[in-house]
């Protein structure tokens, strides 16, 4: 099991749903977790405190800069200097599927603001301690299984996470000099808590556990791994990729 001890790292989004599994689960392999979101923070901090864990929760906003700015400011100061990001945050389980042609322009630009521009912006946030570190730092951008097939009812969801891998890949060329690491994860449908509790995608469900080789519902806890390995020095010489963890859905 990759280990994380020492490293303080930012996961985005993780009040609920897949960040908030994210964060639990690198506090267990011994890293300092920020946990963020722009809802409280308090049940994911206490899960991991409880847990024997170390976490500290900033509410904040990913399309804010001053939002951002305090965030990492607060981490380095109350858990040490920020070695990692996970770019969870996005709109995803409050979407209102349907066709394109009944999307607005405003909830287009909403979505993609928050899901492609948030990321942009934390990353920005956290390269120039990432850059003042001698082991520089690793990046973990979360995009969707839907970038390799085009779900349909939700092509400004698709749209934004398609540009996340685009955007990784340019990230990473750009950061190896930096000692910075830039990779992407592309989950399969995950039945958190936070999806299962909106109900709007009931209908994707068992579609989603027959088409994959490993027949079985998707969970948060499913991403634990991949996310640790790429933060971990296991992965040191792995950037620019796209990892995708869907359990055999698609095969590209």
């Amino acid at each position: 099991m990759a280990q994380l001890t020492d490293q303080t790292i930012i996961i985005t989004g993780s009040a609920r749903g897949i960040g908030a599994e994210l964060a639990r689960g690198m506090a267990a392999r011994g890293a300092n977790v920020v946990v963020s979101d722009i809802r409280g923070t308090d049940g994911t901090v206490s899960s991991i405190v409880d847990a024997g864990g170390t976490a500290v929760g900033v509410e904040a906003d990913v399309t804010s800069n001053d939002d951002l700015a305090a965030l990492v400011a607060k981490a380095n100061a109350d858990l040490g200097p920020v070695t990692g990001l996970v770019n969870n945050a996005g709109i995803f389980a409050d979407l209102d599927v349907k066709p394109f042609m009944e999307i607005t322009e405003d909830e287009f630009d909403k979505v993609l603001t928050v899901n492609l521009r948030g990321m942009f912006q934390a990353v920005k946030s956290v390269v120039p301690t990432m850059q003042e570190q001698q082991g520089g730092g690793s990046i973990v951008n979360v995009s969707s299984g839907t970038f390799f097939y085009g779900a349909p009812g939700m092509l400004a969801y698709v749209a934004s996470k398609s540009a996340v891998v685009g955007m990784t890949r340019s990230m990473a060329r750009e950061l190896a000099a930096h000692g910075i690491r830039v990779n992407a994860i592309a989950p399969g449908f995950t039945e958190s808590d936070s999806v299962l509790e909106a109900g709007s995608f009931e209908m994707a469900r068992e579609p989603s556990k027959t088409q994959r080789m490993i027949q079985r519902a998707m969970i948060p806890e499913d991403l634990t791994g991949t996310v640790a390995f790429l933060l971990s020095a296991d992965s040191n010489f792995i950037t620019g990729q796209l990892f995708n963890v869907d359990g055999g859905k698609t095969t590209y």
